[in-house]
């Protein structure tokens, strides 16, 4: 006899309920979430005949957390059902709309016998792996959050000290440089910016880590800050200058942290068995080879073939048909990270390399496509062969990936 687990999943306490293969609930808990509760679990799964060989599989609405990670070892299966998929499936069991927590789980279990085919089990990704997906993940929104800051501070300044934006516009990523955070601690309004002197400016960008060009930046931000500006009324500029502060603090918070998960994932990448493939390909360095390994894993039987991982990150495009009407359109509903960072290695491969360079080309000149589009095209090729390379343990190699530009060139050569 088959049996089928689900959990709905709380903060405090969870409910487990068992299935067998004809739907008939054998078994449930109400389990609490500590390690007093999962050891109730797995006795309650090795009761019905869970064993390391047969595990029974489990749905539940996560993929993360102390209960996760307690269930996946070993051979076992985990579901992650989406929650908007689970009440879907509630609606088959009752049409008087009524829930409950002990219900759900029951629901979850019958979604696994009757649908597991349907649905995919968190892949069976190495430790590293999954270390490497934590610190990736975690430095991407590092990033996110400090650009995020960035723009509010930026927003801060037009309204009473466009001078500080002028004054750093001249440096890539101005807002988020130390030398900026210290010329804004040093001089939190329009006012006092105007009567530091050269000294106090070099003292600043010392301060910062400048060891070149000191004098000259210290006597462009001298012109700068004295030059003829708007002013908002004293008393308000002073309060702007303390929010502005506020503000200041929050954001160097978030690009140490961006260095620091960087840094992180700069030591961890590189000893994973997958690394040297991965940056052969062109475009791809430690930290967007690291966001790609975290989105895609090392488990081999994740993906049946290309085309699914193409679609799971939204590089390959989707038809819409209907009576008489078809479309070809980008797909909506993908993997929102990998997406992004196939954005970014297209944007960089194309420089990088003269196959993608004429691919990207040729997209854009005989098949008239946007720039995104012929992108788009190019990352889902890419992607194709980096999956052809991780499964045969080979290298990237331009000739083979991209042979018709290759032999283009040889003739000029």
């Amino acid at each position: 006899m088959l049996i089928y687990c689900g959990i709905d999943w709380a903060e405090k306490t969870h409910d487990v309920a068992l299935v067998d293969d004809s739907g008939q609930l054998v078994a449930k808990r109400h389990i609490t979430d500590d390690a007093a509760g999962y050891k109730i679990l797995l006795d309650l799964l090795a009761e019905y005949g869970d064993t390391e060989e047969a595990p029974i599989p489990v749905a539940i609405e996560t993929s993360r957390g102390l209960l996760v990670a307690v269930l996946r070892p070993g051979k076992r299966q985990v579901f992650a059902i989406n929650p908007m998929a689970a009440a879907r499936y509630r609606d088959r069991h009752s049409v008087s709309r009524k829930k409950s927590d002990p219900g759900d789980a029951l629901v979850l279990a019958n979604v696994l016998r009757t649908d597991m085919h349907a649905h995919r089990p968190l892949p069976q990704d190495s430790d590293l792996a999954r270390a490497v997906a934590v610190l990736a993940r975690a430095q991407q929104n590092a990033i996110w959050n400090r650009q995020q800051i960035a723009n509010q501070l930026r927003s801060l300044l037009r309204e009473y000290y466009p001078a500080a934006l002028a004054a750093v516009e001249a440096w890539k990523n101005g807002l988020c440089r130390p030398e900026t955070h210290q010329l804004l601690k040093l001089a939190p309004t329009p006012a006092k910016a105007a009567r530091l002197t050269r000294t106090q400016l070099q003292a600043a960008l010392k301060r910062a880590g400048r060891q070149r060009g000191i004098a000259a930046d210290a006597e462009r931000l001298r012109e700068a800050f004295r030059a003829d500006w708007a002013h908002q009324p004293q008393l308000v500029e002073d309060a702007l200058g303390k929010q502005m502060l506020a503000l200041l603090i929050q954001l160097e918070a978030a690009c140490t942290a961006a260095d620091s998960l960087a840094e992180a994932v700069e030591e961890a990448f590189p000893q994973h068995p997958d690394a040297e493939i991965i940056l052969s390909f062109p475009g791809l360095g430690t930290q967007l080879g690291a966001r790609v390994l975290a989105e895609i894993g090392d488990d081999r039987q994740r993906f049946a073939d290309a085309r699914g991982l193409k679609a799971y990150a939204g590089a390959s495009p989707i038809t819409r048909a209907s009576g008489k009407k078809s479309s070809v359109t980008r797909r909506w509903v993908k993997n929102d990270r990998l997406n992004h960072a196939g954005y970014l290695w297209a944007f960089s491969a194309i420089t990088a390399s003269p196959g993608a360079k004429a691919h990207y080309r040729r997209r854009r000149d005989n098949h008239a496509d946007w720039h995104a589009s012929a992108q788009r095209n190019l990352f889902n090729r890419m992607l194709g062969q980096l999956y052809h390379c991780l499964q045969y343990g080979c290298r990237f190699d331009e000739t083979v990936a991209f042979p018709t530009a290759a032999s283009a060139v040889a003739p000029v050569a």
